[in-house]
């Protein structure tokens, strides 16, 4: 690994630090968008049965808020839970964009790599033909800094890019994840509405 370092020269070393962010970043990704932390099932229908219970109180409403992100939703919703519909429906709007915003964190940075690795890697092409050219003399080409040309050229590029492929691989995929979440805890926050407003049965 020392070697293939050594030959793709010093352009390798942004794509390496990208690298290592990336995977950091996917790491954190996978393991914080987990279904079951971010929207557990039943949810609303413990909240909702509390409710009808013990009524609303600061106490159920930081436990309901500590649970996950769609307990941060429904909270904001039983702050509200005696007013109207439309006020009820606008605090949870506003907290749920407070949520989307923590689980998009660090995905605007992930694209990024993605879409500058090959910029990177072409970055490093470029160097190592200029070293080609380099190598060029009215005597000859000088073989060795003509191959280690060739090698800056060709690894950098091939680094790139796959740096590159999995990172948008994963982007693409904590999108669609953070979409699906958004949606769910959208269907999650409008049946406590329509719940606390006897607009639809438990």
């Amino acid at each position: 690994m020392f070697e293939i370092i050594k030959a793709a020269g010093w352009p390798i070393w942004p794509l390496l630090f990208a690298s290592v962010i990336a995977v950091a970043l996917i790491i954190e990704r996978s393991i914080t968008l987990r279904r079951s932390r971010i929207v557990p099932s039943g949810l609303v229908d413990k909240v909702v049965a509390d409710l009808r219970r013990h009524g609303v109180s600061a106490e159920m409403i930081q436990r309901v808020a500590a649970h996950s992100p769609l307990g941060q939703v429904l909270a904001a919703g039983l702050r509200n839970v005696k007013s109207s519909r439309e006020v009820m429906k606008e605090s949870i709007e506003e907290a749920g964009r407070s949520v989307v915003h923590d689980l998009e964190r660090f995905l605007t940075t992930l694209g990024t790599i993605a879409s500058i690795a090959p910029l990177m890697g072409l970055f490093g092409t470029i160097v190592g033909m200029i070293e080609i050219f380099g190598s060029q003399t009215p005597g000859g080409a000088n073989p060795q800094q003509l191959a280690h040309g060739i090698s800056v050229a060709l690894y950098n590029t091939g680094f790139g890019l796959i740096i590159a492929i999995p990172a948008m691989i994963f982007w693409r995929h904590f999108r669609a994840l953070v979409n699906s979440f958004v949606l769910d805890m959208e269907q999650q926050a409008v049946k406590l509405v329509e719940v606390v407003h006897g607009e639809r049965r438990p």
